[in-house]
This record gives structure tokens, sequence and C-alpha cells, in this order.
């Protein structure tokens, strides 16, 4: 609990992780207004609609994560740690558990905030949540988060420095995934096991979904697992690149 303690109070000591906060929510928030005060035919407005700019959020706060652990190498700070906690796994996993747990809080945050503007503007349509796959949709946002945090926590870790490891999640996460779908024949295949679409599946099922921009588009490709188990692979490929990252902050000096 001490660990834990202390981590929480290194997080918020410090700017970086209350404005990620603050633009993780305005910028999908402040989208989703957009998004559905201009719905149309051509857009139909659903549940799964209002948390289409979940993505905004989510590299947000995976730029946060990233910045928990490459800020502390880059200051020196995780040395002094490590000096009055020679057990630096303990460590480190006491600093995922804190930042996971800001990542989901906040993803559930945006995910109802998006939820609930939409009814406010578009209170004729049918956006009750009365399905398993509804609650899923929008509760099952703050998991999503949690486990990108957790993923980004552990690029930063393998990483160390800020702007290198910002821009492998962030190309990896926007750009790379998406772009795996035009090669021919076995690309769809692939993205069928990328973790960020993976993450989309568990979110929308079997709606085709899509995200302008980010790892969103789920339509024609098909999964090898349910919604669930989806969520399952997500989080199993987070807690490899953590592993990895914490195995390497162990045999690299700091």
């Amino acid at each position: 609990m001490a660990l834990l303690t202390v981590e929480r109070i290194k997080l918020f000591s410090t700017r970086s992780p209350w404005w990620c906060v603050i633009l993780a929510v305005a910028l999908t928030v402040g989208f989703t207004i957009l998004l559905v005060a201009n719905s149309g035919g051509l857009l139909p407005l659903t549940v799964s609609t209002t948390q289409l700019a979940h993505n905004f959020g989510l590299m947000v706060i995976m730029v946060m994560a990233t910045l928990a652990i490459t800020t502390e190498y880059r200051f020196g700070t995780i040395k002094a740690t490590f000096q009055a906690v020679p057990d630096r796994t303990a460590v480190l996993l006491a600093k995922t558990v804190v930042v996971a747990a800001l990542a989901g809080v906040v993803g559930e945050v945006v995910a109802f905030a998006c939820w609930g503007v939409s009814r406010l503007i578009k209170p004729d349509a049918d956006l009750a949540l009365q399905t398993a796959g509804d609650w899923r949709n929008v509760a099952g946002v703050g998991l999503v988060f949690a486990g990108g945090a957790v993923l980004a926590l552990g690029v930063g870790l393998l990483v160390r420095q800020t702007a290198a490891a910002v821009a492998a999640i962030l190309v990896w996460s926007l750009l790379v995934e998406s772009l795996v779908g035009l090669i021919p024949t076995i690309g769809v295949k692939i993205q069928a096991w990328l973790p960020f679409l993976v993450a989309s599946h568990f979110l929308n099922g079997d709606q085709a979904a899509t995200t302008a921009g980010g790892p969103g588009a789920t339509g024609g490709i098909d999964y090898a697992f349910g919604p669930w188990v989806s969520l399952l692979y997500f989080a199993g490929v987070a807690v490899a690149v953590l592993a990895a990252g914490v195995v390497t902050a162990n045999v690299r000096d700091a």
C-alpha cells in the first residue's frame, strides 16, 4: 500500500497528468457533441455512435501513461526510487496499478459523458442501454483505456525516451494498424490480430463501426474471438509488453 501511495503522489504532483485528463475528456466529449449534433441519414445515431470518438481520449491517456515513466528516466528520479526500494518489479507494478486505475476511471467518465450529452442533444433518439452489447459499448471503454495505459507504460519502459515512446504508440495505433489492411490478400487477416483493432472489436462486437483516422475500423475483418475474449487478448498483449519492460528495467542501469 505504501508503494501505491507513493506512486499516486508522484503521478499527481506534476501537471502533465491533470492536463492529459482534461484534454482527454474535452476532446472526446467535444467531438462527440459535433458528431451527434450533425448526425443524419449517413450516420444513424445509436449507442455505438456515441462512442466513436473514444480513440481521441485513448490516445491522450496513453501519452499520459508513457510520460508517467519516461519523465522519471529523463529527470533521474527513478534512480532515487530504485535506491529506496531495491525491488524494481514491485515499484513498477505499483506504478502500473495507479496509472491503469486512473486511465480506467477517465475512460468511464468519458464514455458515460459522451452517452449523456448525446441523449441531451437528441432526446428522441433510441440511446437507451437495453442490451449487453450496449452496456459493453459504453462501460467497456474504461477497460480499453486501462489496457491501453498498461501497454503504453510498457513501451515507455522499453524505450525510456519520451518522444520516441510517444511516437511509437501513436504511429502504431493510429497509422500502422489501419495501413496493414492495404496489404493484398493477407492484410485483413493480419488486422484480426492487431491489439487496438481487437480492442475495438470488444467494444463494437459485430457492428461495422469506424473512426476517422483511428484504429476503429471493424468492418470486413474476420476476428478469431468473440468480444470478451478479444478484451482478454488485448489485455494479454498489454501485459506482455509491460512484462518485457519490467524485465528490461531490472537488467539495465536506471
